[in-house]
């Protein structure tokens, strides 16, 4: 193989110079692990890739797409890679896709659904062969779209019923919240509770809502304010808690940490001390939590085992297995900002 430059060799050249069949290199190489131990002794399998490895061959990749008919290509959309919990989320899965051998490439839709389907399409367009969706809608359709065109797809962060998805345990973090904030002494409490149509939102207020209840507390439906998911979201819908007609709350579950930041800032600009006059709790423990100059208390969300988890799912629906979704257990991290007992009056 002299003067054969890296990236021009062929399985055939690498067949003729060791002496056998191109298709007993090819399944050496390319087959499974059961495929490649039957195709030849070990010692002449080693010799294979002992040379492939020297000459530094590599597959052409649209040569494989087309015996495959698969890209090894996986799409990931989601509202906004620069929300850290996301992007967290997307180094997940960019680690177990490439652990799996497969490349992933990620696009934003901003949360809109006609940009959604739009960024859908084009990925299908470069044939992905599957697709992990971080911003699904509960009001929408684009899934049951999808699934009448057969294309293989899980859903990641947010979950719908019927689909496959790897998420949070988010009505389980809502409630460990209520439980803590009861604990604490606590007995009039608001929620901002996010987007309406995010399932992250709705479940985790009701988690919240659900176990404060059953502990014997109230919470009207003027103490819920859906918001965006962001510090200008979580700081308008606190302003607009504190200065509501009803009772001031003695502290705010937000249902994410950006959320939370937001609502200690409102707070602060009412002349309340975050950890003494109000408590404030966040979701997702990013790391920004603990470093604020009054600590977050907040539920920590498996983030890169979700996106970690969402590959492991959308392989299996590749591979024809029957899927289900799976919900990780989250961990409340308390600090300064509720870690004081509140006395009514």
């Amino acid at each position: 193989m002299t003067g054969i430059g890296p990236g021009s060799v062929t399985l055939k050249d690498l067949a003729a110079e060791l002496g056998l069949h191109p298709s007993t290199v090819s399944r050496i190489l390319h087959g499974k692990a059961d495929t490649a131990r039957g195709a030849a002794a070990p010692v002449t399998a080693q010799r294979v890739r002992d040379l492939a490895k020297k000459v530094g061959y590599s597959p052409d990749p649209q040569a494989t797409s087309l015996r495959t008919r698969r890209t090894h290509l996986l799409g990931v959309i989601v509202p906004r890679l620069s929300d850290l919990v996301l992007a967290v989320m997307y180094e997940g899965i960019d680690e177990a896709a490439d652990d799996a051998n497969y490349s992933t490439f990620v696009m934003n839709s901003r949360d809109d659904t006609l940009i959604q389907r739009r960024k859908m399409e084009i990925m299908l367009s470069r044939r992905v062969d599957g697709l992990i969706i971080g911003d699904a809608h509960l009001d929408g359709n684009i899934l049951d779209d999808l699934t009448e065109r057969k294309v293989p797809f899980v859903l990641m962060n947010r979950a719908i019923a019927g689909f496959a998805s790897a998420t949070c345990d988010d009505v389980l973090g809502g409630a460990l919240v209520a439980q803590h904030l009861w604990d604490q002494g606590h007995r009039d409490v608001s929620i901002i509770a996010g987007e309406p149509y995010a399932s992250t939102g709705v479940d985790r207020t009701h988690g919240f809502v659900s176990r404060f209840r059953a502990l014997g507390g109230t919470i009207p439906e003027s103490a819920i304010v859906w918001s965006r998911f962001d510090t200008t979201g979580g700081h308008t819908a606190a302003d607009s808690i504190l200065r509501g007609t009803h009772r001031r709350p003695s502290a705010i579950f937000a249902v994410n940490d950006f959320a939370a930041i937001g609502a200690m800032g409102a707070a602060n600009s009412h002349g309340l001390h975050v950890g003494r006059d109000l408590a404030i709790v966040g979701f997702n423990d990013t790391s920004l939590a603990a470093q604020l100059p009054i600590a977050l208390s907040s539920v920590r969300s498996p983030m890169h085992d979700i996106g970690r988890v969402a590959v492991k799912l959308l392989l299996g629906v590749l591979n024809g297995d029957a899927v289900e979704s799976v919900k990780l257990l989250p961990v409340l991290c308390v600090r300064d900002s509720s870690d004081f007992t509140w006395a009514a009056g």
